[in-house]
């Protein structure tokens, strides 16, 4: 009698980032939520590697989060999806004594003192508060720690599930009037401007926050749009839905799918 063969469930480890916030006038923007059950990685805010996930044969969503608009007060990142993981788009930045937002990681302060804003628990930090004066904004917070105030934005968090390390996730650094711009942090945050110039977009496919402007009358820079990294053994099989991009390897005796674009928020991947 021949043994029976079950192909499912298949084990699956994973890395969820969504899209970083715009960064605003001064603030910076935060990176987006960072979500991640690769063993001995960290997942964002401090927290340790989620609990594995097993997919069986199915029909799973799948969301890759666009970075949020760089402007006078930032706006946020969008969230991604895979199955039941969602991570939270990043905060916008904030400009001027106007605030920033909550997010995935939070959005810096934008002047006068302004704080930054909350990250979401376990997906990334809070943003860093403003200068004390005029013209000096904060760091947006990153997945890996606290955006600086008036300093740089806050590191990402790094993961090899693609093979080799990558860092992802970093805050936007401050705008500054009178001052060079603050560095992004590590994993895509965009750089500060001075003086309405100069900011930069976060990383693209890193969730990386936007960098503020350097005054409060114009846009920052926008947050990169975020990725969906999961692995899947090699016997498996997986099959996307039209609007999705996305490139496969295989690392050891899996599979790893990198997910760049979704075109709606209603694609899918189906396993079997």
């Amino acid at each position: 009698m021949a043994l029976g063969y079950t192909r499912s469930p298949w084990a699956t480890r994973y890395v969820v980032v969504a899209g970083g916030g715009g960064g605003g006038g001064y603030g910076g923007g935060g990176a987006g939520g960072y979500r991640s059950n690769v063993v001995g990685a960290d997942s964002g805010g401090g927290a340790s590697a989620e609990s594995a996930l097993s997919l069986m044969a199915g029909v799973y969503s799948l969301v890759v989060g666009a970075g949020g608009a760089g402007a006078i007060a930032g706006v946020n990142g969008s969230d991604s999806i895979f199955s039941t993981v969602t991570s939270i788009g990043g905060g916008g930045g904030g400009a001027g004594a106007s605030g920033s937002s909550v997010g995935g990681s939070g959005g810096a302060g934008g002047e006068y003192s302004t704080t930054g804003s909350t990250g979401t628990s376990n997906q990334g930090f809070a943003g860093g508060h403003a200068g004390g004066g005029g013209g000096l904004g904060g760091g947006g917070g990153g997945a890996g720690a606290i955006g600086g105030n008036n300093a740089a934005g806050g590191a990402g968090v790094a993961s090899s599930i693609s093979g080799s390390a990558v860092t992802r996730a970093g805050g936007g650094g401050p705008g500054r009037f009178s001052l060079a711009g603050g560095a992004g942090g590590a994993g895509g945050g965009g750089n500060g401007g001075q003086m309405g110039s100069g900011s930069s977009a976060g990383g693209v496919n890193t969730g990386g926050g936007g960098g503020g402007a350097g005054i409060s009358g114009s846009s920052g820079g926008a947050g990169g749009s975020g990725v969906v990294i999961f692995t899947l053994p090699v016997q498996a099989i997986a099959t996307f839905s039209g609007g999705v991009t996305q490139t496969s390897a295989t690392v050891g005796v899996n599979k790893v799918y990198t997910v760049t674009a979704t075109s709606t928020d209603s694609e899918t991947v189906t396993i079997s």
